[in-house]
């Protein structure tokens, strides 16, 4: 390991007030759901804050499959099942219209001959 590996390596901390426990949910088909379950640093539950949940699914690119995540607003379980669709189906979209984004700038820096290179060069 490089040295400036072990000085990033060095200073991740753990925030002991900000636990949580993870409990994963699955249908086995359409996709994940995981419960992040506040904790205090002994373990136990921590009342005084709210759980978390985050869906998880897999479509197919040309490239392959492609994992998407994405959080939902949800109280419980039976409140992020619910939300689970709706979400997957924004978090597509998001990642489409990115790469979309992204097509268009590699798009826009091709450089044609004759061109001023100066103006088209990425630093």
């Amino acid at each position: 390991m490089a040295a400036n590996d072990q000085k990033i390596v060095g200073n991740v901390i753990i925030d002991k007030n900000n636990l949580y426990r993870e409990e994963t949910f699955t249908d086995l088909q359409a996709g994940t759901i995981k419960q992040f379950v506040p904790v205090k640093a002994d373990g136990s539950f921590d009342p005084s804050r709210s759980p978390s949940f985050m869906g998880q699914t897999t479509i197919m690119s040309n490239a392959g499959p492609l994992p998407i995540q994405f959080m939902l607003e949800a109280k419980n379980l039976d409140e992020a099942i619910a939300a689970f669709p709706n979400a997957a189906k924004k978090a597509v979209d998001e990642l489409i219209q990115e790469a979309r984004r992204i097509q268009l700038e590699a798009a826009s820096r091709i450089v044609i001959p004759g061109q001023d290179i100066k103006n088209k060069l990425i630093l």
